[in-house]
């Protein structure tokens, strides 16, 4: 049976959104989910409620200094 990597990329908004990957975020966060499903929902949240908020929110007349990129990748379960 498979499961699911979902990833979640701090990207720089100076970085263009086909370079953004795992060697050019300046964060990474993910998480083992049961299915595709999973690795788009509930990030939003995630984000909000952590320190990332001040980073990722933009200020009156100012573009954001980061964005998200999400990834899905499949891996083996594990027995």
């Amino acid at each position: 049976m498979n499961a699911f990597q979902a990833i979640i990329l701090i990207c720089l908004a100076t970085t263009s959104k086909q370079d953004c990957s795992e060697n050019t975020a300046v964060d990474v966060m993910s998480t083992r989910v049961a299915n595709e499903l999973g690795c788009t929902s509930g990030w939003q949240e995630i984000i909000a409620r952590g320190a990332l908020k001040e980073r990722m929110a933009s200020q009156e007349g100012q573009s954001s200094e980061t964005y998200i990129k999400t990834l899905c990748k499949r891996v083996k379960a594990e027995p």
